[in-house]
């Protein structure tokens, strides 16, 4: 059963997968083929005595939560998740349950997001100081989400194309395939391993790149830039620091304090489960506050 793609919640070797009808096209660029069992939103389904519907998750496109009815009881799985508004995917919704088991990634009250749309101006302004500079601007995002979301928050504040590493490219086309409109991008390489122009034309570019591209040899081609990170984690400058980013920029794709404490209350949940992140002062918080409250550890944490 598979909330998202992500590698930390999709993996090969599991046989079937169950998953969104908005998911399946992320799942067959990430997994390949496999035996896929498809669902629409709120469709139920049964697994044995179960009843089981998949619900949307505002994390990333074809992301979902998983309600599970047996035995008189409710429970909701809500993978990873955001509250904030997101033109790549559906939006969260709300479902009541009598157990719901929360990811806590950013389960600390000093996580609070600022709007996207104008971290999206920031970024523009940025790439335009750096083109008075003649510098490259280069932004690094995770290939699966982070990146689409920033190239359709751009669309109102870029003039030319986005300039894309081979790795953001790919799943940008997914998105693209799945009818997501996005800002206007270039590849940085061509499809035949040819650069798309001299390496001193990238002077005042956006380039939009991968983690793992920060300090690899692609990188030479630039041989003037500034380089950003666009991450819930860049709340804190300590993280920037520790990354060598001369920018950092606030976006996040999972549920700040305040989105986890909504949902939890929204939900109506008597018990609630914390997993993947910074569980303690949520479960600390929510037991002061008479919802039973524990924590569940699990093998893999979770890239923002």
């Amino acid at each position: 059963m598979l909330t998202h793609g992500h590698g930390d919640h999709a993996r090969v070797g599991m046989g079937r997968y169950h998953t969104s009808a908005a998911g399946l096209p992320i799942l067959q660029w990430r997994l390949g083929e496999q035996e896929y069992h498809v669902h629409e939103y709120g469709e139920v389904f049964t697994l044995g005595d179960t009843r089981v519907s998949l619900h949307p998750a505002g994390h990333v496109l074809g992301s979902a939560q998983v309600r599970i009815e047996a035995g008189g009881e409710v429970w909701v799985v809500s993978g990873d998740y955001k509250r904030q508004a997101d033109p790549t995917c559906a939006p969260f919704e709300v479902v009541r349950c009598d157990t719901f088991i929360t990811e806590a990634t950013f389960g600390l009250p000093i996580y609070r997001w600022p709007s996207t749309r104008e971290v999206a101006h920031d970024i523009a302004q940025w790439r335009e100081h750096c083109a008075a500079r003649g510098e490259t601007a280069i932004l690094y995002c995770y290939a699966l989400g982070k990146a689409q979301r920033v190239l359709a928050e751009l669309q109102p504040f870029v003039d030319r194309p986005v300039l894309l590493h081979g790795a953001i490219a790919a799943g940008v086309e997914v998105y693209r395939g799945a009818g997501i409109a996005l800002a206007d991008t270039l590849p940085v390489i061509d499809p035949e391993g040819k650069a798309v122009r001299k390496t001193t034309d990238f002077a005042g570019e956006l380039v939009i790149a991968p983690p793992s591209a920060a300090g690899s040899a692609w990188l030479r081609r630039f041989r003037h830039a500034q380089h950003g990170f666009a991450s819930g984690w860049m709340r804190l400058r300590g993280n920037r620091r520790r990354r060598n980013m001369d920018r950092g920029f606030v976006v996040s794709d999972h549920a700040d304090w305040p989105g986890l404490l909504q949902t939890i209350r929204e939900t109506g949940a008597r018990r609630v489960i914390a997993t993947h992140g910074d569980t303690e002062a949520l479960v600390r918080v929510l037991n002061e506050s008479g919802v039973a409250a524990e924590t569940l550890r699990t093998q893999y944490g979770e890239d923002d």
